[in-house]
């Protein structure tokens, strides 16, 4: 695999993993994400949010060494931010905090689609 596939695949793995700060604290999801979490059953689920996105993160990164599972995580994490961005723009009405996490997933796309055609063209060498 090139660099610069192996550069895109990190970064998505980053952006996946960014969220995993949310596990730390109500008030860390409440500035990121510019809301207020109002009761324990909210901070529950917004904490185990930012798990699964730190495991998801993390498992991008590990397909960096073990390829073999390099399709089936670029496919989680690529639904992942699609689903977010698909999930905005039908509710609408959001923050601005939000907005930029729907710009990173939508920059994350990109990302994900040339780590996607780096791969192809490097396997076809």
């Amino acid at each position: 695999m090139t660099i610069f596939t192996n550069v895109c695949i990190f970064l998505v793995g980053l952006i996946n993993f960014l969220p995993v700060v949310g596990m730390l604290s109500a008030e860390k999801i409440e500035s990121t994400y510019g809301v207020s979490i109002t009761s324990s059953e909210l901070q529950i689920l917004m904490q185990h949010r930012a798990l699964l996105f730190g495991l998801i993160g993390s498992t991008v990164w590990c397909s960096l060494i073990f390829t073999t599972i390099q399709t089936a995580t670029l496919t989680l994490a690529g639904f992942s931010m699609f689903g977010f961005i698909v999930i905005a723009l039908v509710v609408g009405d959001y923050n601005s905090n939000i907005q930029q996490i729907v710009r990173a997933d939508v920059v994350g796309l990109v990302i994900l689609a040339s780590a996607i055609v780096g791969k192809t063209l490097n396997s076809k060498s």
